[in-house]
């Protein structure tokens, strides 16, 4: 909708690229307090947050590019054009996660109550990018006449972008919700796992940029029901502890 903010002379401000750098600086910066008050040191949190950003988007970007691999190959120098949108959250989440867990191991960490603390942030900055989406008009919806108009797109869309991210935002309270109450370590982080997985899946029944892949699914309804799989696992591993 509005790809460009402003233009500074030389400088182009990208909604894009805006809206996950406020995503960014808005998790971490509510993660580094609720660390401050678990008596975790918040400098942990930015250091990690740092490392899954840096590998999360090139993991993301990596899989958006395979996914659209012969529109890349016939426009290689697209792949590095990050303003123009395009990052997928399965390949940012699997770079970013197995990063974060590396850096945990090396500093003798409990990867388990960091990932507690952190993914309910991580679901409020989800939220705050998917309006970058919605301004770039990527990761769009079916035609509909109740939908918003993409003049990149030259039709009336259904807004999965804003959808998504009000998705995310229930999910943020709901994470919320269990870290501010006595809980199993590993419960908010299954929790996510579970409730974004869910969002995924419905969410795709809307989107019009992802083509169906098995028995009429898209690929990333694939990986949600794979993903919510073991956030259940998860859950049953943490009852048998209890018990």
């Amino acid at each position: 909708m509005h790809p460009q903010i402003c233009q500074i002379g030389p400088l182009t401000i990208y909604s894009y690229g805006l809206m996950m750098a406020l995503a960014f600086l808005t998790s971490v910066s509510l993660a580094g307090m609720r660390a401050r008050k678990e008596g975790i040191d918040p400098e942990v949190i930015f250091n990690v947050a740092l490392q899954a950003m840096i590998w999360g988007v090139v993991g993301a970007r990596a899989f958006y590019v395979l996914e659209n691999l012969s529109e890349y190959l016939s426009n290689p120098r697209e792949i590095i054009m990050l303003q123009h949108g395009g990052l997928s959250w399965f390949g940012g989440f699997i770079a970013g996660s197995g990063s974060v867990l590396i850096y945990l191991k090396k500093k003798k960490l409990k990867v388990i109550t960091i990932l507690d603390l952190i993914v309910p942030f991580l679901a409020l900055g989800q939220s705050i990018g998917r309006i970058g989406c919605l301004l770039n008009g990527c990761c769009y919806g079916r035609p509909s006449e109740l939908g918003i108009y993409f003049p990149v797109h030259g039709a009336e869309l259904i807004p999965t972008q804003l959808y998504s991210s009000l998705f995310l935002i229930v999910i943020f309270v709901i994470l919320r919700i269990i870290q501010e109450r006595p809980h199993q370590a590993g419960k908010i982080f299954f929790a996510y796992l579970l409730l974004y997985s869910l969002k995924r899946f419905l969410i795709e029944f809307w989107r019009a940029d992802n083509p169906g892949v098995l028995w009429g699914l898209t690929l990333f309804q694939v990986l949600s029901i794979i993903m919510f799989c073991a956030g259940l696992c998860g859950f049953f591993f943490l009852r048998k502890r209890k018990i």
